[in-house]
């Protein structure tokens, strides 16, 4: 989900980062679907949080799209196979 709220002359954004928990670091990892660029990690998930938060502000200063050229999130869908 985008939720986009004006205040004066600010856009305010949400977006949904994908996360997981890398076993051979132990470390949270997160991914902004869409957004080139915009993953990092953290030792806890406040830590990762702040680092999504940090890094997605600076992947859209150096983006030159629109707002509202900006992929929006769709959904999850969970792939079963055989291994």
């Amino acid at each position: 989900m985008q939720i986009e709220k004006a205040e004066g002359t600010v856009v305010i954004r949400t977006f949904i980062a994908y996360v997981e928990l890398d076993p051979g670091t132990g470390l949270y990892v997160g991914i902004v679907p869409g957004i080139p660029g915009a993953h990092t990690q953290g030792a806890t998930l406040d830590e990762l949080q702040q680092n999504l938060k940090k890094v997605l502000e600076l992947c859209l200063e150096e983006d030159n799209r629109p707002s509202e050229n900006v992929p929006r999130f769709v959904g999850l869908q969970q792939i079963e196979v055989a291994i």
